[in-house]
């Protein structure tokens, strides 16, 4: 249990909060009905949406769209449902990775656990990278800081703070990082999900729900502009700074 003194942004978001995270999924569910597979323009900056625990490629459908609507080519991660990390899930994103950017680098657009594979990817092979954006991702500090951590035990099998994943999570990957993070998420502590300096590049607050993030119309413009304008600081501006 949570030290009553601790400061609220790192302690898992209150229950009601959660039960509005369910209703507002729900409300949504039509977004996820559609033809699947690459959208956009054929010759627009190539961009792969990984979706959440407990997700798959339809429930980020109309994120899919809203990106390649923006001008971006989208693909799906292309893995079935999310239960979970296995030894091998970073090894298999690589794979369709390779396979849809054919020689160019990709932006990795990751929500919740989604937003950890697509940091590990970028660790793992940096060639195939563009950028990596999270989206309500907690990728930094404690593991149970979330009200899923018991489910995502249940069902993948490992302890949460344990996967299979030889990796520090909170290590910055070599590329671009860019994290979402909202006041309003219901699932996911906000420190968490914003990480400190120099465990990303950047931090972007938007205001929507945790499944807002992938489901929602309201947050897909901020999330497209954020996207978009994310531009980290050059070399000479970095020593400049120091």
């Amino acid at each position: 249990m949570a030290n009553i003194s601790e400061p609220r942004d790192t302690r898992p978001p209150p229950a009601w909060m959660l039960l509005r995270e369910c209703a507002a999924l729900m409300a949504r569910f039509y977004r996820a009905f559609g033809a699947m597979g690459e959208r956009g323009p054929a010759d627009g900056p190539k961009l792969m949406v990984i979706p959440g625990f407990l997700a798959t490629d339809r429930t980020t459908l109309g994120l899919q769209r809203a990106l390649a609507e923006a001008g971006y080519r989208v693909t799906g991660w292309g893995l079935d449902l999310n239960s979970g990390a296995r030894a091998d899930t970073i090894e298999r994103i690589v794979e369709r990775l390779e396979r849809f950017g054919a020689g160019e680098p990709v932006i990795l657009v990751g929500w919740s656990l989604g937003g950890i594979y697509a940091r590990e990817v970028a660790k793992t092979r940096p060639d195939l990278v563009a950028k990596v954006v999270t989206m309500g991702s907690p990728f930094s500090g404690n593991r149970r800081a979330n009200n899923v951590w018991r489910l995502y035990e249940l069902v993948a099998g490992h302890p949460v703070d344990d996967p299979p994943i030889a990796t520090v999570l909170e290590e910055k990957p070599p590329v671009p990082t860019l994290a979402l993070w909202s006041r309003q998420d219901g699932i996911v502590a906000v420190d968490c999900a914003r990480g400190e300096a120099g465990e990303r590049d950047h931090h972007v607050e938007l205001d929507c729900s945790h499944m807002g993030f992938a489901v929602s119309a309201r947050a897909f413009p901020g999330i497209v502009e954020a996207i978009r304008s994310f531009a980290p600081p050059s070399s000479h501006e970095e020593e400049r700074a120091a």
